[in-house]
């Protein structure tokens, strides 16, 4: 296919042109009603905030400019069939779930899995058969699953109708994804693929195996993370031999909105031509640059950036070079402290902190001197802080149990009980630190004493807790009785 036109976009500039004089939503009419915004970000972008119509396309069925974009979509990627998704990728993880598994079945999912898949079995209903994630101790995080995990987590439900596969995770983990596919392909299940942090990997050889390129049904893509269109745009790919395009139509449309974004799905449309004419130069130079990053990093007293180093250890089959972390335990400095500093100190907004890691993500739109910042930044924070060694203590981390699904537990009645007292309580909330918003507990999740541990962990370490109602996480909703 013609992968320099981009549809939606030029349609988009040929209603501009027309200067189209507006009685339909939304009701800012051109960003006159309102000027304050228009004034600050340009008249350009309010006139092109528009509502569907013949010329544009309608998202919840096109026929045209829309369907042209997605069918480019599909081609750049390898997929059979691709949607625009303007809902975040969370919404395409949700209609992934919500497309192919339903109350009374079994899905396998990595525990490390987002919040967004826990939301889709509280809406779907279907129940969760957790893989365990290999831990990495040295950084404190959780990697990828093997495919002897899978293979435990089958054997032990064969039932299980479909697979969730992690590509990779927030650290750069990869699994080896064709050999997981053929896996369950085998076993007669669907293979779902969180991709939301590899929209890059489809358009250069030194990243891992996308997802469409290993075979999988379907994959959900955050464009707007590493492949350059606009926050909350987002890509749903499939592969239509085990999969009805057509259905999958239908459940995304019992949830997206009827009143979708032009801003958004015009920068899909213009990511894709991007990555699909020029991502291989463009995440080569990225690749050049994360790559002396690195090596700069690990040079600095106290800093350490994992790499292509760790390709081959238990949960890291492939590394993607292009989530730059850097781990400071060594420094006498934890994850979301030096977050702050080099946020509040130097300008430097990175994606996340944790316990002993901070995470700089890299994409299609960095440069040397972006990272050249954070390097010297973090030379200067090395000579002011390096001390002793920070080691929390080391947390026997045992996965909860799972007695209820997400959905029983979430309508079932609750009670507050003090964090200290919910031991053996089955959990009617899901705590995560966020991001990236991997539950520390789940709904329907008995409490064990490393659930405990974690909370209390993430609070001393400065991380932040979300999804309980009690902001500072003293006192967990459970289920009453």
């Amino acid at each position: 296919m013609d992968h320099s036109k981009t549809p939606v976009f030029t349609a988009m500039k040929a209603y501009h042109a027309k200067k189209v004089i507006p009685f339909d939503v939304p009701g800012h009419k051109h960003g006159r009603g309102l000027p304050e915004y228009a004034a600050y970000f340009g008249n350009t972008m309010l006139e092109l905030d528009v509502n569907s119509m013949k010329p544009l396309d309608f998202l919840g069925n096109p026929t045209s400019v829309i369907k042209e974009g997605e069918e480019l979509l599909a081609d750049a990627f390898g997929a059979d069939r691709g949607f625009f998704i303007v809902g975040g990728t969370s919404f395409a993880v949700q209609t992934m779930i919500m497309a192919t598994v339903t109350t009374g079945d079994k899905i396998i999912l990595p525990r490390n899995v987002h919040k967004s898949a826990i939301n889709a079995l509280i809406l779907c209903g279907a129940e969760p058969v957790y893989m365990a994630p290999e831990i990495d101790n040295e950084m404190g995080v959780s990697h990828n699953i093997t495919l002897e995990s899978l293979k435990k987590a089958y054997e032990e439900h064969p039932e299980s109708k479909a697979a969730f596969i992690i590509n990779p995770t927030y650290y750069g983990a990869a699994c080896d994804l064709k050999t997981v596919v053929d896996y369950c392909h085998e076993k007669g299940m669907f293979v779902l693929v969180d991709e939301a942090h590899g929209s890059h990997f489809h358009f250069h050889e030194k990243f891992p195996l996308s997802g469409m390129a290993a075979g999988a049904d379907m994959s959900s893509v955050s464009l707007h993370k590493t492949g350059g269109s606009l926050t909350q745009s987002s890509a749903l790919l499939i592969k239509t031999d085990r999969i009805d395009g057509q259905y999958v139509r239908k459940v995304i449309n019992t949830m997206q909105t009827t009143s979708p974004s032009y801003l958004l799905m015009g920068s899909i449309d213009v990511a894709r031509k991007m990555l699909a004419t020029e991502g291989h130069d463009i995440l080569s130079h990225v690749i050049e640059i994360a790559d002396y990053a690195r090596t700069e990093i690990n040079q600095i007293p106290g800093c350490y950036a994992i790499g292509y180093e760790s390709e081959g250890q238990p949960g890291i089959y492939k590394f993607d070079p292009t989530k730059l972390s850097v781990t400071t335990r060594n420094m006498g400095l934890n994850g979301m402290e030096l977050y702050d500093i080099l946020r509040d100190e130097y300008n430097i907004q990175m994606e996340t902190g944790d316990v002993y890691n901070s995470l700089a993500i890299l994409s299609v739109g960095d440069d040397y001197d972006s990272v050249n910042a954070l390097i010297d930044a973090l030379k200067a924070i090395s000579k002011r802080f390096h001390s002793e060694r920070i080691d929390y203590k080391k947390i026997d981390l045992h996965y909860p149990e799972v007695v209820l699904t997400p959905r029983e537990a979430f309508y079932a009645v609750k009670e507050m009980v003090a964090l200290e007292d919910t031991l053996g309580r089955i959990s009617g909330e899901s705590l995560m630190s966020y991001p990236p918003g991997i539950p520390v507990v789940s709904y329907g999740e008995r409490i064990n004493e490393s659930v405990i541990e974690q909370i209390k962990l993430f609070k001393a370490s400065h991380g932040v807790v979300t999804g309980m109602e009690d902001p500072d996480a003293n006192f967990i909703k459970v289920i009453k009785g």
